[in-house]
């Protein structure tokens, strides 16, 4: 299996700041309006598997971190993967573990389950930095939020 690097598809997905919404749906809504989507998924499709997914168990993680995504991959072209950061105006409630809102979301666009699993490690190993999750509380820039993933 190849290694991707997630400095790659997060340079691919970009980062969008504030995204708004009072609840994870009116977010998710926001979020498929307003990034670029891979081609052949709707906003509507994305929506409905993000709501879908997070339905069945909460995609926060602490730290005020949540890692959206859907149960089955989307995307159909592997070069249409990316990980896009999206910032949210005013954080919000997701049942994190250590009760925190969510400030920050990294939404995960896939075409396979290696590539998903592949993006979750790396993204782990990131959030258990201090400095990476204090860029974060600052709302980095991309070109800073890659220093980290190199």
């Amino acid at each position: 299996m190849e290694f991707i690097s997630l400095s790659s598809v997060l340079e691919t997905g970009g980062l969008y700041k504030n995204i708004s919404g009072s609840t994870t749906e009116e977010v998710f809504s926001s979020i498929c309006k307003t990034v670029a989507l891979p081609s052949g998924i709707s906003a509507d499709e994305l929506y409905d598997a993000l709501c879908a997914r997070e339905a069945i168990n909460p995609t926060s993680v602490g730290n005020g971190i949540a890692i959206p995504h859907s149960k089955t991959p989307l995307v159909k072209n592997n070069d249409e993967q990316k990980v896009v950061i999206c910032y949210l105006k005013e954080p919000i409630d997701m049942n994190a573990p250590d009760g925190r809102k969510v400030f920050v979301m990294f939404l995960i666009l896939s075409s396979n389950v290696h590539f998903h699993q592949q993006m979750i490690v790396q993204l782990a190993a990131m959030f258990k930095r201090s400095d990476f999750r204090h860029a974060l509380e600052q709302h980095a820039d991309l070109k800073t939020l890659l220093k980290f993933a190199s």
